[in-house]
């Protein structure tokens, strides 16, 4: 069975930081991409990052390019997601997502997804 289970998630002021944790399990690891994506209230889903299965490629949206760092641990089938500076518009619900790979203008539909984490930028 495919898991995949997001933490990490919390309150934060603005300017601070969180590392959201996505824990998989059921497949290969090296074989698919992962996804971060987001929902704020009231709004669509919304592409955030992806990594592919070597940990070679690595995508973000413009939104949150040069504060948001994606990474992987393959020895423990892990990507992470470190975000700084944080702001109040990266406020929502995010979820990881299993792709059989992602690129720079797809970051994959997400065939299995998680649970979600909620993240509240707020002072």
């Amino acid at each position: 069975e495919v898991y995949l289970v997001e933490s990490g998630g919390g309150l934060v002021q603005p300017g601070g930081s969180l590392t959201l944790s996505c824990a998989t399990s059921g497949f290969r690891f090296e074989d698919y991409a992962v996804g971060w994506f987001r929902r704020a209230p009231g709004k669509e889903r919304e592409e955030v990052s992806c990594i592919t299965g070597s940990g070679d490629e690595r995508y973000y949206s413009n939104a949150v390019k040069d504060r948001f760092t994606i990474s992987s641990n393959n020895a423990v089938n892990t990507v992470y997601l470190r975000m700084n500076s944080l702001k109040p518009e990266d406020t929502g619900t995010y979820y990881c997502a299993r792709n059989l790979y992602c690129s720079s203008t797809y970051y994959g539909e997400g065939d299995y997804w998680g649970q979600g984490t909620q993240v509240i930028v707020s002072s």
